[in-house]
């Protein structure tokens, strides 16, 4: 058996957690790490706010009233802002979540597996220095089924 990298292992996770996801378009799921991997800062997977109906609002697309996975990673961290971080999502983020994610403070490197509707955060994000890298091989791991 081969040995996995802990890019892989965060990924996995991140796909994990979207299977939590009470979003009917989309499961997406976010892990923040350490920048050495030794630490899970926070995870979060998309959906309504606690204590509201475990659904969507509405079916218009962009307009569903879920909470984005990365928004609520970044709710549930608590770490410095000048701790360095890596993020791994399921979906590439939006831009407003690549804005929280900046406003995070840290953010060295966000991995990702699948495109979004619009890959327009890769320029907010590389603007301020974030490296955004696409893990091709991490699409939809076999070993979790679809997401």
């Amino acid at each position: 058996m081969e040995r996995p990298s802990f890019e892989r292992i965060y990924m996995d996770l991140a796909f994990q957690l979207a299977r939590r996801s009470t979003c009917s378009r989309l499961n997406v799921g976010t892990v923040i790490t350490s920048k050495d991997y030794r630490k899970v800062l926070a995870v979060g997977y998309n959906g309504n706010a606690s204590g509201l109906a475990n659904n969507c609002d509405s079916s218009e697309v962009g307009n569903c009233g879920c909470l984005h996975s990365e928004e609520n990673a970044v709710i549930n961290c608590d770490s410095h802002r000048f701790m360095e971080k890596i993020v791994f999502v399921t979906h590439l983020p939006c831009v407003m979540c690549a804005k929280r994610l900046i406003n995070l403070g840290g953010v060295l490197k966000i991995f990702y597996a699948n495109d979004y509707r619009s890959p327009d955060s890769i320029g907010v994000l590389t603007q301020v220095g974030i490296s955004v890298v696409r893990l091709d091989q991490l699409v939809r791991p076999p070993e979790l089924g679809a997401n």
